[in-house]
């Protein structure tokens, strides 16, 4: 997902999901907006989301790679959450995200409007676009393999010469780091985008999911960021 995303939680969640999900981290901004959302098969819910969510990685002793910015939880009702910590050494709190998905020919997407981030994170309007659209919407593409969750931002750098190379119709606006792309079109046209071009970044944002439980996972943070575990 962009940088925008990413600073869902706290000062920021490499997530998405920002989700992407998440991703979000970025020096400068760069992201791109869609005028529509992805075909009209959209759904709330995927149940291979369910659990909790954590970086593929092996987290630091000291709690200072800061794993619960990055963490998100998926409940029994299919509800999605960020996991927000305001300050070091604090409780965590969770930030229900409206988010969407979409499967098409094979491959599974995520689809957040911007409308619904509100009051979440301060995401200003698209960039230069005139008259201000009522929503936008954010695209990111997942692969579900087991325990593992990788996370696809939309290549904003890509999408951009597409434009340019007059593939499909969009803005371009970009000042020194910053990038902002928004693409125009219709829901079916949102569709065939991902269907024929390669928008997606080829790195992924891997997440496992964790046997904890959210308030298992929130204990063993502290007790890291206290300096040891328990």
């Amino acid at each position: 997902m962009n940088s925008s995303l990413r600073r869902l939680s706290g000062s920021g969640a490499h997530w998405l999901a920002a989700c992407a999900v998440a991703a979000l981290v970025l020096t400068g901004c760069s992201e791109t907006r869609f005028e529509a959302p992805l075909g009209d098969n959209i759904e709330s819910c995927d149940t291979r989301w369910k659990g909790l969510w954590v970086p593929d990685e092996e987290p630091s002793p000291d709690g200072s790679d800061n794993q619960d910015i990055s963490a998100f939880y998926v409940d029994h009702e299919c509800r999605f959450h960020v996991l927000e910590q305001a300050e070091r050494g604090g409780p965590l709190k969770q930030l229900h995200v409206p988010v969407n998905y979409v499967h098409d020919r094979g491959n599974d997407y995520l689809v957040v409007s911007d409308a619904q981030l509100k009051g979440l994170v301060n995401l200003p309007a698209p960039h230069g676009i005139k008259p201000t659209p009522e929503k936008s919407f954010f695209f990111a593409q997942y692969k579900v393999r087991g325990q593992t969750l990788e996370l696809f931002d939309v290549d904003s750098e890509r999408v951009a010469k597409l434009i340019i190379d007059a593939r499909f119709e969009g803005t371009i606006n970009k000042t020194g780091t910053d990038l902002h792309v928004y693409v125009r079109g219709n829901r079916q046209q949102m569709l065939e985008i991902v269907r024929n071009h390669a928008i997606f970044s080829t790195k992924p944002l891997a997440l496992r999911r964790s046997e904890q439980s959210v308030e298992a996972f929130e204990k063993s943070i502290l007790a890291r960021q206290r300096g040891g575990r328990r």
